[in-house]
């Protein structure tokens, strides 16, 4: 033995790599974004403490395969070079740590904060895609300031527990995966239906109309897993996700170098 990662391994990293750059180029091309701020990470492939990462300073759009560093809870650069931003540590390092998620993505992005602005910003099954998040968010109603401290990634976790999203009440959103493919996925869907949701809250209140929110059988159903579906719900996110990033392949190539 060597010491140098054996082939199989070295492959899976090569892929997180890809994937992730892709990730954030997708965010850009989706306004998912804050140019260079917000953190996504994932666990370093045969690891159980080091995490991949975006080096702080390079736009979300400019993201390659190439530039994704590996840090540790203490915030040491392992591989690659860069800083790794405070609040990407406090927040994520906890988050992998205690919940076991392999993927955390953490934005900013704008349907979603603007219903985490409101005094009820409770996301409501109002429509198919909805429902897949009912009974999957945590919320957070106490924003604390720059996340500066483990403890602070730690108490996030908690409120976290086995959901897939927290609502950061005046902050943002987090969610969390088992893959690139399934946590980018629902942080796509989750900007969707909050947009739906603030749009249609707007024409209620301007019309007195009132929003017809599905029922729990109804939510049920749709979170059901079908037998007869021919599609599981991880080849659903693969698929998903590749076909993103053919869409990458032509409007924003270069992440996968």
């Amino acid at each position: 033995m060597n010491g140098r990662p054996q082939p199989a391994r070295r492959a899976a990293h090569d892929e997180a790599r890809i994937q992730l750059a892709a990730a954030h180029r997708l965010a850009a091309l989706h306004e998912l974004d804050e140019g260079i701020d917000n953190h996504f990470t994932v666990t370093a492939p045969g690891t159980q403490d080091q995490y991949l990462i975006l080096p702080f300073g390079l736009h979300w759009s400019e993201a390659r395969a190439s530039d994704m560093m590996t840090f540790n809870e203490a915030g040491d650069t392992l591989s690659g070079s860069g800083p790794v931003e405070l609040s990407a540590k406090c927040i994520h390092v906890p988050i992998h740590r205690i919940t076991g998620a392999r993927v955390v993505m953490h934005t900013h992005q704008t349907w979603a904060t603007a219903l985490n602005m409101l005094d009820d910003n409770r996301l409501f099954p109002l429509s198919q895609t909805e429902a897949f998040f009912d009974g999957h968010v945590a919320y957070d109603n106490t924003y604390t300031g720059l996340a500066d401290s483990l403890e602070e990634g730690e108490r996030l976790a908690r409120v976290l527990g086995k959901h897939h999203v927290i609502f950061m009440k005046n902050h943002g959103v987090l969610v969390v995966g088992d893959t690139v493919a399934q946590a980018y996925r629902r942080l796509y869907r989750l900007e969707r239906v909050c947009r739906m949701q603030l749009i249609a809250m707007a024409a209620a209140s301007g019309t007195g109309g009132k929003l017809a929110v599905l029922s729990d059988e109804v939510v049920a159903r749709v979170q059901a897993i079908n037998p007869q579906d021919s599609h599981s719900r991880s080849e659903r996110e693969r698929l998903f996700f590749e076909a993103m990033m053919r869409v990458l392949d032509r409007e924003l190539p270069g992440y996968r170098d």
